[in-house]
């Protein structure tokens, strides 16, 4: 691992400033990612601007139809906090599921949406449910936010300090989990709310997608039987060990219908 500066930010605008001096500075979240491509020598960054004391950018609130999250919440407090398991339980359910233990303790999502992983988990929630990515510059809806494999609309020095979530009327997400990894072979997060469907895909493809074949069937009739002849089509997916283009193509059909029938199990 090469040498760098490592600096600690008090406040939102400490890191962007510390950030923006560094010939190529990083933001430090949960480091889940980052420090192992550096000890990899994947990356070497000039300085680390770690985000740990940003109280701005901490904390879980509820507002209305709105649960907001602090970009530096880990992946275990955003599974454990009772107002997510009350009005979003498929986020609490995703958040639980992520990696093993000891990423869930120390990953955060924001630092998780920045990365955008072909096949991590938020990105499925953010994208299905219609969330908006606040950062210290502007608000990002889902839809323009993932832009290719580990590609955001986030510009140089752009730090995500909050996302927040809609409560919809109906949310299930299911995921196939790669057997030691645990990222997503396939996920889908599918929702139903006044602003209507959407069913969003992880794992799957180079970069989180939302299917809208399966959104216009269950559209009609938000239930798993909707789905029934419903295909996906496998040309532009991922095929490697793990599963073929066309296996992952099924799949996507099989676990919305799952997705479904959990969203139709609870509240939301």
């Amino acid at each position: 691992m090469d040498t760098f500066t490592f600096k600690r930010a008090a406040s939102v605008a400490e890191a962007v400033a510390a950030a923006t001096a560094g010939v190529d500075a990083k933001f430090l979240a949960g480091g889940q990612t980052l420090l192992p491509v550096m000890k990899q020598g994947l990356a070497a960054p000039s300085d680390l601007v770690s985000l740990a004391r940003v109280a701005a950018m901490q904390g879980i609130g509820v507002n209305g139809g709105m649960i907001s999250i602090g970009a530096m919440m880990r992946h275990a407090d955003v599974a454990a906090h009772g107002e997510i398991k009350a009005l979003l339980p498929a986020l609490s359910v995703l958040a639980g599921g992520i990696a093993d233990p000891h990423v869930r303790n120390r990953g955060t999502i924001g630092g998780s949406l920045a990365n955008n992983d072909p096949a991590a988990d938020y990105p499925a929630a953010v994208l299905g449910l219609g969330a908006t990515v606040v950062t210290d510059r502007r608000r990002i809806a889902a839809d323009d936010f993932f832009q290719g494999m580990f590609t955001t609309a986030l510009e140089a020095g752009e730090l995500i300090t909050r996302v927040e979530f809609p409560v919809p009327e109906r949310a299930g997400y299911i995921k196939f989990p790669h057997p030691a990894s645990r990222y997503a072979l396939v996920g889908v997060m599918a929702s139903k709310s006044a602003q209507g469907v959407r069913v969003a895909v992880t794992g799957a493809g180079a970069c989180v997608f939302r299917a809208t074949a399966l959104e216009q069937a269950l559209a009609k009739s938000f239930t798993p039987g909707a789905l029934d002849g419903v295909a996906v089509g496998a040309d532009d997916l991922t095929s490697d060990r793990a599963g073929s283009a066309s296996y992952r193509a099924h799949l996507i059909t099989v676990l919305a219908k799952r997705a479904v029938a959990r969203a139709l199990e609870v509240r939301s």
